[in-house]
């Protein structure tokens, strides 16, 4: 008999950064861990964490989030200084951070992050090559939401 494979697959949404679509063309996307402490890493279990305005720096060869919000769990340690804007470093290859420094200096781009989810034990960041919208990029944005929501309502009353 066979053994059954069990799904490798375990990974769940943290947070999402859902300005981000709105505000940027978003190109590339990149995954990477991240450095925590403890107590972020526990604040993260309890989902206490926010990512809008959230962004990626990148400094001496490195990248790092900034912007990003895990809030101290009310019961955390009083020996350990719990900062919830703190940078945090961001786990990349040689390779991956060479592409996103030739992007931001030559090209203009902009590192924004989009989600932070669990992969197997490890806490993710995805996050986007983005290029930044204008005012009128972002009407014809909500323009097409209108249609397809406009459309999908038409289709619903056509099939009863």
């Amino acid at each position: 008999m066979a053994k059954k494979k069990k799904s490798t697959n375990t990974s769940s949404t943290i947070a999402l950064n859902k300005k981000a679509r709105h505000e940027y063309f978003l190109e590339d996307k990149f995954e990477a861990g991240i450095s925590l402490q403890g107590w972020e890493v526990k604040s993260i279990r309890q989902g206490k964490v926010n990512l809008s305005d959230s962004y990626v720096v990148l400094k001496k060869g490195e990248a790092y989030l900034l912007g990003s919000q895990i809030q101290p769990l009310n019961m955390a340690s009083s020996h350990v200084y719990c900062d919830p804007e703190r940078t945090r470093k961001l786990l990349l290859k040689k390779k991956e951070l060479d592409k996103l420094i030739g992007a931001t200096e030559r090209e203009g781009y902009t590192l924004v992050a989009t989600a932070m989810y669990w992969k197997k034990c490890w806490v993710k960041l995805e996050f986007h090559l983005g290029k930044g919208k204008k005012s009128h990029d972002k009407r014809a944005d909500v323009k097409d939401k209108d249609w397809a929501r406009q459309k999908e309502r038409l289709m619903k009353h056509k099939q009863r």
